[in-house]
């Protein structure tokens, strides 16, 4: 899992992505406007902690394998849409909140030298 850092203001931004179940008020952004620590992870532990990510309601941003063959938002968002998101193919992950909590979520991952 790779988690990128950009400057701005603190938490998500950009439209909900719908990784969470339908009709749910839960939903990724699209990347994060604060800074942000780089962990790496299996498959398995990526996915795992998304599914703490969304149990803890922490602002987040998905990245599947789809997204990177599509050429804008709107796409990206059909292509998280159309599977259900114990289906997602997740290459990437990013969190915000309080590090205690971000850090219980990425049980398993460690830290990119």
């Amino acid at each position: 899992m790779n988690v990128s850092s950009c400057g701005g203001a603190p938490g998500p931004a950009g439209e909900p992505l719908p990784d969470a179940p339908q009709g749910s008020a839960r939903g990724a952004g699209p990347g994060l406007a604060s800074r942000a620590g780089v962990a790496v992870a299996s498959s398995e532990t990526l996915t795992a902690a998304h599914s703490r990510a969304l149990s803890r309601s922490l602002p987040r941003a998905v990245f599947t394998s789809d997204l990177f063959s599509t050429g804008n938002d709107r796409d990206n968002r059909a292509a998280v849409r159309a599977v259900g998101k114990d289906q997602l193919d997740l290459v990437g992950l990013a969190l915000h909140g309080p590090r205690n909590a971000v850090d219980k979520v990425l049980k398993g991952a460690r830290m990119h030298s």
